[in-house]
């Protein structure tokens, strides 16, 4: 008896052991589950964002226009407590200039990536620049906010790339709309347009853009001319475009070929009723007007911003830029503004929704999607007003402006409900 109940005994104590370590093993997991998660203590003290242009080079008249606009909003946004979610870190600017190459662009990534470890990237304004780059930022999850149009960059599955400017290819397809408007309120069709573009993939891209929409409507072009963009000799172009005998000439054009075109068309006394530039860069841009002189005078060309936006914020802005950089913002200033403004509010958000990781480059992504901007700088800038991000990474509320030289200065003439004065048609 005495062995059974000492058997008993060591068994009963077993079974308490056992008890006490199930409530324990329990109890903890109770307490794991019902412990609300405790945000991360470390403190941001700034948001590091890169900004790739090419500041040298065949474009620097952009990428410079791109870094004045860059440093004017990030001085603003710190003046303004920075990023409040984020316990008021300031964003911190990285320039690099790519020197207007791709590789000058791959090279500014990998700095600014690897070295400087920034959290955002903004670049490269030409987009097979861009594409270099995105080699750089995406196995480490950079985001990058694309100042480049060609469709292209939101097309390829990147996971890492948003895009709030119109593509290259609604650039084009605005263009022809403005132009047969304008034609239809002259009482007129167009009827022999003539496509003229250089021979990169952004002047491949856009003029597909023009093609299609004149295909669209029925219009076929009685000629496609392409040209080598660093062409130092425009009249065997200007030669082929008389010999089409156009009623209207589409061109693509950047900047020095712009400026180019547009004295040999003067030079060379090529008449047509009308000359329409599609995708943001030269013809009546201040610096395109000031390289050519009256040369560009009635020429139009489409923007992804516009200058003359009547928003309290946008005139307080350009009033700001002219005051310190002595002219006024057009396409590269402006994709700038609304694209760190944007920024701006995706790091507010990210900072409330994940505030443990808010400059993780997947929870960053998670809130740019999730922003649909109606008010506030970054919609007072932007041409439509709105800005919601759809599935590519681009804004599905994408709107381009045409800006056309009137007297020597650019002014807005579409769209007609938002324009300054009606555009002058047919050319002199």
């Amino acid at each position: 008896m005495k062995n059974v109940s000492k058997a008993l005994t060591r068994t009963q104590a077993l079974v308490i052991v056992a008890a006490l370590v199930i409530v324990a093993v329990v109890g903890v997991g109770v307490f794991t589950v019902f412990l609300p998660s405790t945000p991360s203590t470390a403190k941001i003290s700034e948001v590091r964002v890169g900004l790739v242009e090419p500041l040298s080079g065949a474009y620097a008249v952009f990428g410079n226009e791109a870094k004045m606009a860059a440093e004017l909003i990030v001085e603003e946004i710190n003046s303004k407590g920075g990023i409040a979610s984020l316990g008021g870190a300031k964003i911190r600017l990285f320039v690099e200039d790519s020197k207007s190459t791709a590789d000058g662009a791959r090279l500014a990534a990998e700095k600014l990536v690897n070295v400087d470890g920034v959290n955002v990237l903004i670049g490269a304004f030409i987009s097979a620049h861009t594409l270099t780059m995105l080699d750089v930022t995406e196995p480490k999850k950079v985001v990058v906010m694309a100042d480049a149009l060609v469709d292209y960059l939101t097309a390829r599955g990147f996971k890492y790339i948003v895009r709030l400017p119109p593509k290259a290819s609604v650039h084009g397809a605005t263009s022809v709309d403005f132009a047969v408007a304008v034609f239809q309120q002259a009482g007129a069709k167009i009827q022999r347009p003539v496509i003229v573009h250089f021979d990169g993939l952004f002047g491949e891209v856009t003029a597909d853009g023009i093609y299609t929409r004149l295909r669209d409507l029925g219009i076929r072009p009685v000629d496609r001319i392409k040209y080598p963009t660093d062409i130092t000799d425009m009249s065997p172009i200007i030669e082929r475009i008389r010999q089409a005998n156009p009623d209207i000439v589409f061109v693509v054009p950047y900047y020095a070929d712009s400026v180019l075109f547009a004295k040999a068309v003067k030079s060379l006394g090529l008449k047509v009723q009308f000359i329409a530039g599609a995708g943001g860069t030269g013809l009546s841009d201040p610096d395109s007007i000031k390289a050519a002189g009256d040369a560009t005078e009635l020429m139009t060309n489409t923007y992804s911003y516009d200058p003359f936006l009547p928003t309290e914020y946008n005139k307080q802005l350009v009033q700001r830029f002219q005051s310190k950089y002595g002219k006024l913002p057009t396409e590269a200033a402006g994709i700038i503004f609304y694209t760190l403004w944007t920024l701006k509010e995706a790091l507010e958000l990210s900072g409330k929704m994940f505030p443990d990781k808010p400059l993780d480059g997947d929870n960053l992504m998670k809130a740019l999607f999730e922003l649909d901007l109606r008010s506030g700088p970054a919609a007072e800038t932007y041409p439509s007003g709105r800005i919601k991000l759809g599935p590519s990474g681009d804004n599905i509320y994408a709107q381009a402006v045409v800006l056309q030289v009137q007297g020597g200065k650019p002014v807005l003439v579409y769209p007609f409900e938002k324009a300054q004065t009606k555009p002058l048609f047919p050319r002199p």
